[in-house]
């Protein structure tokens, strides 16, 4: 059975501020680095095969904390990047309700295409899960810890469950460093086994942008 651990990155300045992150390379905070340091003893225990990661260094440096501990290689995918946040992408999300109001409550509202040049949920979806399944391809059988992004994670986890859009506005986000689980067999494809799973850390998560 293919097991795929799918890790949200340690905390950032920004996840702390409420500033829309997206693709932009916003590094770890002291915060996250203990987070992900904390997290990888948890993750070496499960006895990875494989670790991958987005390109993107609040992904990557979150993963190096997982391949210190196991002297695994981590390749890097462009795909497993956050989703693409067009013209929000540095504003504080109080900022995003004020100038982009429309698309904003659109945005709230759960539509999967809200406007102001943000990547689709379908498209982001597709990317995501397309890079998750080609992860579990080269590693079949084995447990692979894919290090990405909160909206990343759900829409591409989403995207090899068969779930659309409207199921998952009812999964709850990831918190920082926490990881959903996935595994697959032959008879029932891929199944969820885990979600939001790891250290308890104090306060809500933020939002995952």
């Amino acid at each position: 059975m293919t097991r795929l651990i799918v890790w949200r990155h340690g905390n950032t300045d920004w996840n702390a501020a409420n500033r829309v992150q997206g693709q932009l390379d916003v590094p770890l905070n002291d915060l996250g680095r203990e987070q992900a340091a904390q997290a990888a003893p948890l993750l070496s225990a499960l006895r990875p095969d494989a670790i991958v990661a987005s390109d993107l260094r609040r992904a990557a440096d979150t993963a190096a904390a997982l391949v210190a501990l196991t002297g695994l290689p981590v390749r890097t995918d462009a795909r497993l990047r956050e989703r693409f946040y067009g013209q929000w992408q540095g504003l504080l999300m109080t900022e995003v309700a004020q100038r982009f109001p429309a698309e904003y409550a659109r945005w709230r509202a759960g539509d999967p295409d809200p406007g102001a040049e943000v990547e689709s949920l379908d498209d982001l979806g597709k990317r995501v899960g397309t890079a998750l399944q080609e992860a579990a391809d080269a590693a079949p059988g084995g447990t692979i810890v894919i290090a990405t992004h909160g909206g990343g994670a759900r829409q591409g986890c989403g995207y090899l469950l068969g779930w659309d859009s409207t199921v998952l506005r009812s999964v709850g986000p990831l918190n920082n460093c926490h990881w959903t689980e996935l595994r697959y067999d032959e008879v029932r494809g891929w199944q969820l086994r885990g979600h939001n799973v790891g250290l308890i850390t104090p306060g809500p998560a933020p939002t995952p942008v």
